[in-house]
């Protein structure tokens, strides 16, 4: 209650750090600029508005590096390797609840439809479950003609 609120956030990243090594910046191979894991998305107003910004984000292709599960849900939080349609790349992680069939289809290298906030560049996507399939394709062919040039 006492305190700032930034103070407040870096305590709940370095408790969250102390509590999951596995889901530290380092380790998911992100920047300090990581705001972090929240331990219940839910619960959190900035995870919450995050969220529904993202489903309005932008579209890029997410190469699948790993993936840590965070509950029995199962919640798990990707690592992906993302490139934008501009050409940018950068490390983008998702907070996902997927089915059990889902986790089961997740493999290192799987490229995946990702959504991205380009205005804040935090490294949080969201998988694009919406995504028209037509608009994926030509994204694809614009990311591998412009690797091939």
């Amino acid at each position: 209650m006492f305190g700032s609120k930034k103070k407040r956030r870096a305590s709940l990243n370095d408790l969250m750090a102390q509590l999951r090594p596995d889901l530290s910046r380092e380790s998911l191979g992100v920047g300090p600029d990581f705001p972090g894991v929240a331990p219940n998305p839910l619960l959190s107003s900035d995870a919450r508005k995050r969220n529904a910004e993202l489903r309005t984000g932008a579209l890029a292709l997410g190469v699948l590096v790993d993936w840590r599960e965070v509950n029995g849900n199962p919640r798990v939080v990707l690592m992906l390797d993302v490139e934008t349609a501009g050409g940018m790349s950068f490390r983008g992680i998702a907070d996902e609840d997927l089915t059990i069939t889902e986790l089961t289809r997740l493999a290192p290298g799987q490229t995946l439809p990702v959504r991205y906030r380009p205005a804040v560049m935090d490294h949080y996507v969201a998988l694009a479950r919406d995504a028209d399939p037509a608009h994926v394709q030509q994204l694809s062919d614009e990311i591998a003609n412009r690797k091939r040039t």
